[in-house]
């Protein structure tokens, strides 16, 4: 399924988020990312915060109840059974970008952990990114997606539980994704890194 310009462009991330909840003339100040590390430098969010940030904004990540604990086990598990060397498979960790240290639920890094022991990873060194979407999953079609796509990793997986099915984004642009292909629980999906598929899986596999 190939999407118009029209069918997956994003709104700017705090008006996609925040529309109708605020007040139209209320002030936000978004926060740099210096701001941010410095904010847990010095105690103000803990080592095991419950916020990520996301675009400039502090988002506070949802409870995870046991329906999304087993999808995030389940494509984890499958993950690290299938890639490839070269590759290693990390969770619930930041990763960089220019104003962002999104937490995704599973990544697929090029390379292995030990080639980042001084510093969060950078998104350009993510060759796929996965979030389990149950409540979150409008900001993860939205906000997660405007991230990710600027920050050019290549392949967004969001695992909806709701309606029990993958959406794989891919061709990033400036904003968004220009492709995305949804696969249902009677599928099979493809796991891609770097333009070549390495492996395949029933949906049902990694659906909990």
């Amino acid at each position: 399924m190939t999407l118009t310009p029209q069918d997956v462009k994003v709104r700017p991330p705090a008006e996609s988020i925040l529309a109708g909840a605020l007040p139209p003339d209320l002030s936000i100040r978004r926060l740099t990312r210096q701001e941010y590390q410095r904010m847990r430098s010095v105690g103000i969010l803990a080592e095991d915060n419950t916020t990520e940030l996301v675009a400039g904004l502090l988002i506070t990540k949802m409870t995870k109840n046991r329906a999304h604990s087993r999808a995030n086990k389940r494509v984890r598990t499958w993950f690290e059974d299938a890639v490839p060397e070269g590759y290693s498979v990390d969770a619930q960790e930041p990763i960089v970008t220019e104003d962002s240290e999104p937490e995704p639920d599973v990544f697929i890094l090029r390379g292995s952990d030990d080639d980042f022991l001084e510093e969060q990873p950078p998104a350009r060194a993510v060759a796929l990114v996965v979030e389990i979407a149950d409540a979150t999953l409008r900001v993860d079609r939205t906000l997660k997606a405007n991230v990710y796509a600027r920050a050019a990793v290549p392949v967004y997986w969001v695992v909806n539980l709701v309606e029990r099915q993958i959406e794989v984004y891919t061709h990033p642009t400036l904003d968004a994704y220009a492709q995305r292909d949804i696969y249902g629980e009677s599928d099979v999906i493809p796991l891609q890194l770097d333009g070549l598929v390495v492996a395949r899986t029933p949906v049902s596999n990694l659906l909990p």
